[in-house]
């Protein structure tokens, strides 16, 4: 059985690109694959979150994968700082990479550039971390983005470096996984490619019916179409896009008619857009709320998934240790 890992920022609230894109598929995929889902709280500390708020993200994001189906029964959940193996092998692993090789990532180039007051050593060494992440549980798929590709790469790179070094086998060198026909790459309503947090283009799967309905009336859109057969604008596309996730195929087609003989009405696509967005997530909204509140059920889902990740990840360690020539007296 293939073992998959994949994790997310303890940094606000998951969105529509998280849970069509990724999320409703790992539902699925629980059940064919030993899957560990994390919370990558770690990775959170290079913005520096105010220590008030940290236990709270940590929670949301916990609440919120479980609303969206992840069940601790059939995948491991846990927090990443709760297994202090993924910081041991952090530190060895980054006596193998090159200072060079992480400042060319762009990523990092890119966070130089957008804060050059915060171009701290966690921004530098965030693809070792990760690589971490995968590597301490041998995983042998990794969901990621195309701006993640990269860092997979390096994990791939770091796998091969530490087995030749030593020469072992300890790690697999893991593989971009991705869901096929059932990847959905959900459009931000800015009239950008990607739904995102940074991006302040989403909605938000805890988000009400008032404001979801208030942010997709904003959406960017354009003019109209210019005439009979016009070319459809990037604002529009993702418009449609986001209407053929929600919506049924006929409403659809109905929208798309009337684009194409040059009737319609944006803000009757979008009153019906923010309708059947509120079906989808609504539902989902109550489930994250009545999670969040259930104290002793989010203990045991932790206190199992931390146990597990420990033993899939000391089990790693043991083979790492033993290669790099640690010994006990």
């Amino acid at each position: 059985m293939k073992t998959v890992l994949s994790g997310i920022r303890s940094t606000g609230h998951l969105h529509l690109g998280n849970y069509f894109g990724a999320l409703r598929n790992f539902a699925q995929l629980q059940h064919q694959a030993k899957c560990f889902f994390f919370i990558a709280d770690l990775h959170s500390l290079t913005t520096h979150p105010k220590a008030e708020d940290f236990h709270s993200n940590v929670k949301i994001i916990l609440s919120e994968y479980l609303a969206s189906g992840l069940d601790p029964e059939k995948s491991t959940l846990f927090v990443q700082s709760s297994v202090p193996q993924v910081c041991e092998l952090y530190v060895l692993l980054n006596m193998l990479t090159y200072k060079g090789e992480l400042e060319r990532t762009a990523s990092f180039k890119d966070k130089v550039r957008l804060n050059p007051q915060n171009v701290n050593a966690g921004l530098l060494t965030y693809p070792v971390l990760m690589a971490a992440d995968i590597l301490v549980h041998r995983a042998d798929w990794v969901p990621v983005g195309k701006d993640q590709e990269q860092h997979l790469e390096i994990t791939r790179l770091l796998a091969r470096r530490f087995n030749k070094l030593y020469n072992v086998a300890v790690f697999p060198e893991p593989e971009a996984y991705n869901f096929g026909s059932n990847l959905v790459k959900i459009p931000g309503l800015d009239g950008s490619g990607k739904m995102g947090k940074s991006e302040g283009n989403g909605i938000y799967l805890i988000d009400d019916q008032k404001t979801i309905t208030k942010k997709v009336m904003r959406a960017v859109t354009d003019s109209g179409p210019a005439g009979k057969g016009s070319p459809m604008s990037q604002e529009i596309t993702n418009l449609f896009t986001l209407l053929s996730v929600v919506s049924e195929p006929a409403v659809v087609q109905h929208f798309r008619d009337q684009y194409d003989n040059g009737t319609i009405r944006y803000g009757d696509l979008k009153k019906q857009l923010a309708e059947d967005i509120c079906k989808h997530t609504l539902p989902i909204k109550a489930r994250i709320e009545e999670i969040y509140n259930d104290d002793a059920y989010l203990k045991y889902v932790i206190d199992k998934g931390t146990e597990e990740a420990r033993s899939s990840a000391r089990a790693t360690m043991e083979l790492v240790r033993e290669a790099v020539g640690f010994k006990v007296f």
